[in-house]
């Protein structure tokens, strides 16, 4: 997943594009649907609400083995996890109920909530705003250990290799860590995390304090890899194949679920 920077703040391009669209739905349906004002209020907003529920149990119900092992990530909205054919289906059977005696302004939502799903598909697709990626393999970089050790980036290789870029004042980076550390412990995946624009001191005094370990923990004061990757803000998680290819990206607070499908899904060996 993608995101924009707006100063310090992240906002991931999908939920970007949900706001434009629903905007857009909202416009189009109050000229073209003929309702009263306090009902089309009532459709509308009921429509965002069920759409975000439904949308919610949906993507928990096809990661539900991911949430089985931490089932307080459910409670985090603000990660990726909505489901969009089930937020459609759950926005349809509101338009049905709440629009039952209006068969034509009925007819009319279920093409305009049709519509706007297409729309955002296309929107994610085509990735307008997408800071995109120009890196396509581990890159020729030298870092720096916690014991003062030089390792050749390129060298870490493994089934799946994960570099994370993270700092210790990003709370979401420092969210993510104990997952990251978890993945750490697989025998099939190496994790990387490469600290961006911090000396020693502060990395270790975090890691100790909170007990984390990695096999493969960097320092990159001058932020190296945030120029080559071109990362838009932190954290950023990067997925090499066994080639040392990149595989995917995510921009912002990794979710457990996004994790879990990167390490499941086919390798694409390029």
């Amino acid at each position: 997943m993608d995101a924009v920077a707006f100063g310090m703040v992240l906002v991931p391009l999908p939920r970007l594009y949900a706001l434009l669209v629903g905007l857009c739905l909202l416009g189009t349906s109050a000229l073209l649907l003929g309702l009263p004002r306090r009902q089309h209020i009532r459709w509308f907003s009921g429509l965002i609400l069920v759409w975000l529920i439904s949308a919610r149990l949906g993507h928990l119900a096809l990661n539900l083995g991911s949430y089985t092992t931490s089932p307080v990530d459910t409670l985090r909205v603000w990660l990726p996890g909505f489901d969009g054919t089930a937020g459609l289906l759950g926005a349809l059977l509101w338009s049905a109920w709440i629009l039952r005696d209006r068969l034509g302004a009925l007819i009319g939502a279920a093409g305009l909530c049709i519509t706007a799903s297409l729309m955002w598909l296309m929107l994610a697709h085509l990735a307008p705003f997408s800071n995109h990626m120009t890196l396509r393999q581990l890159p020729e970089l030298s870092l720096t250990n916690l014991e003062g050790d030089s390792v050749m980036l390129s060298e870490l290789q493994n089934q799946h290799l994960i570099v994370n870029l993270w700092a210790s004042w990003c709370p979401p980076c420092r969210r993510e860590m104990p997952l990251l550390a978890e993945v750490d412990a697989r025998n099939d995946v190496t994790v990387v995390i490469i600290n961006q624009g911090e000396d020693l001191l502060p990395v270790v005094r975090y890691l100790d304090s909170e007990r984390l370990e990695f096999h493969h923990a960097l320092l990159d004061p001058r932020q190296h890899m945030t120029v080559e990757s071109a990362a838009p803000g932190l954290p950023t998680t990067l997925l090499f194949n066994s080639h040392g290819h990149v595989t995917n990206r995510h921009v912002g607070e990794l979710s457990r679920s996004t994790l879990n499908a990167w390490l499941t899904s086919p390798l694409r060996e390029k």
